[in-house]
């Protein structure tokens, strides 16, 4: 989505920048994975399939993507380039799939790729930055989500967020939850990103 291509979410723990080339290469070793194929129903790509879809993940008007930065290890990097801080910060993406016909309808998806990341609340962060993006730059008013029935970490994170099961579809073994975006939803989104800041990408060198 080009509306964010010059665009920051600065938190505490995380650092989300839009999808570039630069981080094809990282993202689709991560592709690789079995368990990360399982998690979010995907199929392996080739790297020359990997870089066609970021450039139409870039141009598509129904997708919204950032790459999850880990905020300690963007910081304290000692690379010299833009581009090459982002590639060692990377751990994982979260995304927005908006609705066809539905523009203030979008379903939510994050992954957390690197093993080291989780468990330390980089995913809950990453994700509360992007319902509050999806919220206030973007006016969503309502947010879904599809989760496995195996992945009981996920489920119990979006209960947590005053997400409610509305579907089960034991076809592709999933749960379907959605979350109206109202005055408390938007408290917790606030309450969970303290240091959230949005701030223009500066251009990689």
């Amino acid at each position: 989505m080009r509306i964010n291509e010059n665009t920051f979410l600065c938190g505490s723990k995380v650092v989300l920048v839009p999808y570039e080339r630069h981080h094809v290469p990282k993202y689709h070793t991560w592709m690789q994975s079995e368990e990360l194929q399982e998690l979010t129903a995907s199929e392996p790509l080739s790297l020359e399939e990997e870089y066609a879809m970021q450039e139409a993940w870039r141009q598509d008007l129904d997708k919204c993507t950032f790459i999850i930065l880990d905020v300690d290890l963007y910081q304290k990097s000692g690379e010299p380039t833009q581009c090459d801080r982002e590639i060692g910060a990377m751990v994982g993406d979260v995304n927005l799939f908006f609705n066809e016909g539905e523009k203030h309808v979008a379903e939510i998806e994050i992954m957390i790729a690197e093993s080291s990341a989780r468990g330390r609340g980089l995913g809950k962060e990453a994700l509360l930055s992007m319902m509050r993006y999806g919220v206030e730059v973007l006016g969503l008013t309502k947010i879904t989500a599809k989760i496995g029935y195996s992945n009981s970490p996920s489920l119990a994170m979006f209960n947590k967020l005053g997400f409610i099961e509305v579907s089960r579809s034991d076809i592709f073994k999933e749960v379907t939850l959605e979350l109206v975006v109202d005055d408390k939803a938007k408290g917790v989104m606030q309450s969970g990103t303290p240091s959230y800041t949005l701030q223009g990408k500066p251009v990689p060198s």
